[in-house]
């Protein structure tokens, strides 16, 4: 395991990058790109600073790995820069972690967030010893239709300001519903919001801590898959692992057979304890909407997935079901390569 230094805090103030790493909005979707840069502006006082990548077009991005990898290092190198956005997420990030250069990074260490595809920039900062924080992201979260969430606007301001997050409670409601961006006039209004049950805690009843590794399922599967710069077992002993699914709803059946490929592998018993982000019900590229009872049930099937295939491989490690971070709404940005706290007895979870 790497030595690990968090970036320091941002100060009101000051600039942050705004880049687009994974993938991009196209331009008539600007209404929600200027949105998230002016809550950028007006809810936390920073000057967003728009790099070439930040507004390109995402078939272009898709052709230019090298640029997006050299968004994200000049950014890092810059000192007049205090925090790196990224807007979106996608699905090829992957192919810019080999035109990184980790000493840029390492030497220049830059409080970075996003989530979903830069599940890769996450773990590859891992690897080289950099917390960065798994959401944050200038269309999702800053974005957020009708008025950010009271939550996001909390963890979001302690994940930019603050040495640690600390103290990590849940939250009293949620939505997975996607926005329509094709109505300009949608972002004045809320999105649909359902009560949050909780977390559910499960596994082992013994308080643990460790570094968290992890992130978005479906990009972590590529890293098993393509496994350059993924640890071996032994390198991740002692972390805690985050999962979450995106709003591709994966299925429960294909879920199970992930972490029953990880435990098979030797993965799933090296891990202290796992957080596993509130499942996205709703499949965002899918016409009409499903109904709340049927987003219920698969929120269940998927939860049924972990509290059975993990406890057969890490019966003593604790579960943590339905914490807020990842493709529900609100969040707070995890830190990667942060410490995270789990005790079971008060049902708490501390970051830092």
């Amino acid at each position: 395991m790497p030595d690990f230094v968090t970036p320091p805090p941002v100060e009101r103030g000051d600039s942050v990058a705004v880049v687009a790493p994974a993938s991009n909005v196209p331009e008539e979707f600007s209404h929600v790109y200027d949105l998230g840069l002016e809550r950028i502006r007006e809810v936390f006082d920073l000057e967003p600073v728009e790099y070439p990548t930040a507004t390109a077009d995402p078939d272009w991005l898709l052709e230019n790995p090298e640029a997006r990898a050299q968004d994200v290092m000049d950014a890092f190198e810059d000192p007049d820069i205090a925090a790196v956005i990224t807007n979106i997420g996608g699905n090829d990030q992957l192919r810019i972690l080999k035109h990184l250069d980790p000493d840029v990074l390492r030497e220049n260490p830059t409080r970075f967030y996003g989530w979903s595809d830069n599940t890769n920039l996450a773990l590859f900062l891992w690897n080289h010893g950099i917390v960065s924080y798994y959401g944050g992201s200038t269309l999702t979260e800053y974005a957020m239709d009708g008025e950010m969430f009271d939550y996001t606007v909390e963890y979001l301001g302690r994940a930019l300001f603050d040495e640690h997050i600390g103290e990590w409670e849940g939250a009293d409601c949620f939505t997975d519903q996607p926005g329509d961006w094709e109505e300009p006039r949608s972002l004045q209004y809320h999105r649909d919001i359902e009560p949050a049950d909780g977390r559910t805690w499960v596994g082992g009843g013994e308080a643990v801590e460790g570094r968290i590794w992890g992130g978005c399922f479906e990009i972590l599967d590529q890293w098993f898959i393509h496994d350059e710069w993924l640890p071996a077992p032994a390198e991740l002993e002692g972390t805690i692992l985050a999962l979450e699914t995106s709003e591709e709803v994966p299925d429960p059946g294909l879920v199970t057979g992930w972490l029953r490929a990880l435990g098979e592998a030797g993965y799933l018993e090296v891990f202290d304890g796992f957080l596993v982000g509130r499942a996205c019900a709703r499949n965002h590229t899918e016409a009409g909407d499903n109904p709340a009872h049927e987003r219920e049930a698969y929120r269940e099937q998927q939860r049924e997935a972990f509290e059975t295939v993990i406890p057969r491989y890490n019966p003593d490690a604790p579960i943590v079901l339905d914490c807020e971070f990842g493709h529900t709404y609100p969040t707070c940005p995890l830190p990667i390569g942060g410490v995270a706290a789990l005790d079971p007895g008060s049902e708490t979870i501390a970051l830092r």
